[in-house]
């Protein structure tokens, strides 16, 4: 498995790239370290990464309620990756679509 598995494009994430143009947001594998998501953003986008900062999140339990009974359950934990760009650099996750 790589270690970028995708872009978050939330509302929440894309105020933050229109405020600070040069932040992203991915998902990552949760055991990839701040070098080589760094190395996999800059080879599969052809840009510079200046900065990476990592957000681990735990998964949470939910609950709901049904005919049968409560049914109990669990998101599964994630980590995600913001990474600022060098001046100048953007990302278009729309050029191939």
């Amino acid at each position: 498995m790589g270690i970028i598995i995708k872009p978050i494009i939330t509302e929440k994430q894309t105020a933050i790239t229109e405020k600070m143009p040069t932040r992203y947001g991915f998902r990552v594998s949760p055991d990839a370290n701040k070098l080589q998501i760094k190395k996999a953003i800059e080879d599969m986008y052809n840009v510079t990464v200046e900065d990476v900062n990592t957000i681990n999140y735990s998964g949470k339990r939910k609950s709901r309620y049904t005919k049968s009974g409560i049914i109990t359950g669990k998101q599964a934990a994630y980590k995600k990756a913001i990474i600022t760009l060098k001046e100048g650099e953007t990302i278009d996750f729309f050029s191939n679509i």
